[in-house]
């Protein structure tokens, strides 16, 4: 489940429209659902990983690409109209600088510099890139004033449908969800340019596809969010929205073991409990940054224990119309993945 939140952000803006609803019964087909489903409201590319550098120290990326429909342009015969907009992220969490990069884009679609293809994955904005290519593997380039990244994902592990077969619940009605699979232990390699520099790094990453055109509750605060490649060849993804007020609205999840033997998580299966908290000095927000994640499997209970790399994982992205959230590289007995934690310092608003 990916940060949605710029398409939050641009969605809100919109009256309401008819969009398709998300139901039981989805057939993913490859590459096509790679690539965008224009007519839903929101959708994202979302990738999350861990790199080695050249002096061994591991170093976390996040790079997001969002496509809107907005319905604002509808019956515009203009050009300009905004008939579908591309928001992108991009963020590097290396312990020698101690707090989080990242970097922001948005613009319309269309003119050549911003689009998201229909049939495969080809997502572009204004010289940032997501794609697949003819060999399987997928491609990035993101940079920003302080950063940039050129990398390549290689899949190891075919697509891990998220829910009842890629459709997957996020509330208490049944059209409260999104289409949703992922791509664990992804091998990437590429280049990674700080201060001028290039370094060439390896690592393995995270795939999550969603779309969706009816995301969260009216009484969503926001959720936490975790994917996790274990180093066995087990994929672990687990979510639980929050309620506002306090409580759990919803949650779930899945666990692919190693020999592919997939368990759907349902609500009662996933249960997120805090270790530690940090607060921001800069926004005031209290993340629970480090946690217990505890799954309940036929063969028995799991506990993993989600740690930082470093606590300062928050991306403040209110300059480009953007939540504030935290988004970070976590390790956990086993393996390594990301956490996101999201309505900490505002509720969501769909």
């Amino acid at each position: 489940m990916r940060v949605l939140l710029a398409a939050i952000a641009a969605a809100g803006l919109a009256a309401p429209s008819p969009y398709p609803v998300v139901r039981p019964g989805i057939r993913l087909s490859f590459p096509a659902d790679h690539g965008a489903h224009p007519a839903f409201r929101t959708e994202w590319w979302y990738v999350t990983g861990w790199l080695k550098g050249e002096d061994g120290r591991d170093v976390g990326f996040q790079v997001t690409f969002f496509r809107v429909n907005p319905h604002a342009g509808a019956g515009n015969p203009s050009r300009f109209a905004a008939r579908q907009v591309i928001f992108a992220h991009a963020a590097l969490s290396d312990p020698r600088i101690g707090h989080i990069l990242h970097a922001e884009r948005a613009a319309r679609a269309g003119f050549g510099l911003a689009g998201a293809a229909t049939g495969d994955a080809d997502v572009r904005l204004n010289g940032w890139t997501f794609r697949h290519i003819a060999d399987g593997r997928f491609t990035t380039h993101v940079g920003g004033r302080d950063f940039s990244l050129d990398l390549t994902f290689r899949p190891t592990q075919p697509p891990l449908p998220q829910g009842q077969g890629g459709y997957s619940r996020k509330g208490p009605r049944p059209e409260q969800a999104s289409y949703y699979y992922s791509v664990p232990h992804f091998a990437v390699s590429g280049t990674v340019v700080r201060a001028g520099k290039p370094e060439r790094m390896t690592g393995e990453a995270w795939l999550d596809r969603e779309w969706s055109s009816d995301y969260l509750a009216p009484n969503a605060a926001g959720w936490d969010w975790t994917g996790l490649n274990l180093d066995d060849g087990a994929a672990l993804m687990a979510f639980s929205i929050r309620r506002k007020g306090g409580g759990v609205l919803w949650s779930g999840g899945s666990y692919r073991r190693p020999d592919g033997r997939t368990t759907r998580l349902l609500p009662a299966d996933v249960t997120f409990s805090p270790i530690a908290r940090w607060r921001s000095r800069k926004t005031g927000a209290r993340y629970p940054v480090a946690q217990l994640l505890r799954i309940r499997l036929p063969e028995g209970v799991r506990d993993f224990p989600l740690r930082p790399i470093f606590v300062d994982q928050e991306v403040d992205a209110r300059a480009a119309g953007q939540p504030v959230y935290w988004e970070g590289a976590v390790r956990t007995n086993g393996g390594r993945g990301y956490l996101e934690l999201t309505g900490y310092a505002d509720p969501l608003r769909m």
